[in-house]
């Protein structure tokens, strides 16, 4: 059965990590589509600033409950604090998920190798942890004191402590991966092999880019958010001698949780290591440039803003937005380029291009 959800978001005006618009509603419903559920409709919330205890006010959220009466779940675009999500499933009555949990939904379903279903399983033990529910909080001051004791809550105290060891496990196991990588990436220093990695917006059309650079399909290409978690390296031939390390990996997406982030820091260290990034956008969107912008902000984020990065515009078949720079052979805009990876135009000049940017910049390589 699909669960009908209400999606409720709110606007200051000056928060944009919890902002939302039209777009990031728009957004929303697509990570509610991709996680199995249907939107039964929208509202906005204009306040200065969130409700400490209900995040979108106490009258906004009998208004909610009311245009929610039909639907199995609300679902907030933004991430709600554990005291928040608690107020507000006892005011509506009614199963509560913030941003951060849907996309931890989708990633769950989406991890295939073990090391992606290590990753989901941090995030998901680090989000949960400060959500369960009781008097827990108490339990863990020294001595315990006068309604901390009984089953129910050595249960709960049980279930906490076991998720911390778990999360201590999961952490040692990605250390172990984060050692493999080391080595993996030593002997391509070795070789001398230059790597490039493509980085993007969710859905751009990096796995397409991908499949089409490296000659085959080797990452599952589809519409959908969050398609490809798993890192996945191969070969690709620039021509005249040449061949790097094409890496393709995990979307970027607006709102994106910081405990996610974390969970696959081991997957995203690989572009500190990259010679090169590509950054992928969907150019045929009219919200290109706050898709591009957010990613813009992880990417400097996890490398420090010391790679070149190559600015790739896909999706030319379907027409680009009006505000995208025309295509003039990149003088207008240096390193950048326009191809459709799905129809496999402009993917000699991309190539072109990747070669000046490693091979004359870098004779070495």
């Amino acid at each position: 059965m699909v669960e009908k959800a209400m999606l409720v978001g709110l606007c200051t005006g000056r928060m944009p990590e919890i902002d939302s618009t039209d777009e990031t509603l728009d957004e929303l419903e697509s990570l509610l589509t991709t996680a199995g559920g249907a939107a039964l409709g929208r509202t906005l919330q204009n306040r200065d600033a969130p409700d400490p205890a209900t995040f979108i006010g106490r009258g906004k959220v009998r208004e909610v409950k009311e245009l929610a009466a039909d639907a199995d779940l609300v679902v907030f675009d933004a991430e709600l604090s554990p005291s928040q999500t608690r107020v507000l499933e006892r005011e509506l009555e009614k199963p509560v998920i913030d941003r951060s949990g849907l996309i931890l939904d989708i990633f769950a379903k989406r991890a295939k190798t073990s090391e992606g279903k290590l990753q989901v399983e941090l995030a998901q033990y680090r989000y949960l942890l400060p959500r369960l529910t009781g008097r827990g909080d108490a339990l863990s001051r020294l001595g315990g004191g006068i309604g901390t004791r009984g089953p129910g809550e050595s249960k709960l105290e049980t279930d906490r402590r076991h998720i911390r060891e778990r999360i201590r496990a999961v952490e040692r196991a990605l250390e172990r991966v984060k050692r493999q990588r080391l080595i993996s990436r030593r002997q391509r220093e070795r070789r001398g092999t230059p790597v490039v990695s493509i980085v993007g917006y969710t859905n751009a059309g990096k796995s397409t880019l991908f499949n089409a650079l490296t000659g085959g399909t080797h990452v599952t290409e589809a519409d959908r958010l969050f398609e490809t978690l798993d890192t996945t390296a191969r070969q690709c031939f620039l021509g005249q001698g040449r061949q790097i390390v094409l890496t393709d990996t995990v979307g970027f997406i607006r709102k994106l949780p910081t405990h996610l982030i974390r969970a696959f820091r081991a997957t995203l260290e690989e572009l500190a290591d990259a010679d090169l990034l590509l950054h992928v956008a969907d150019g045929s969107r009219p919200d290109w440039r706050a898709q591009t912008e957010a990613c813009d902000a992880i990417i400097s984020g996890l490398t420090g803003g010391t790679i070149p990065v190559l600015t790739v515009f896909n999706k030319r078949d379907l027409g680009f937005a009006e505000d995208v720079p025309p295509d003039d052979g990149g003088r207008h805009m240096p390193g950048t380029v326009y191809v459709s990876a799905s129809a496999g135009t402009g993917l000699e000049p991309l190539k072109d291009r990747i070669g000046a940017a490693l091979f004359l910049t870098n004779p070495e390589l």
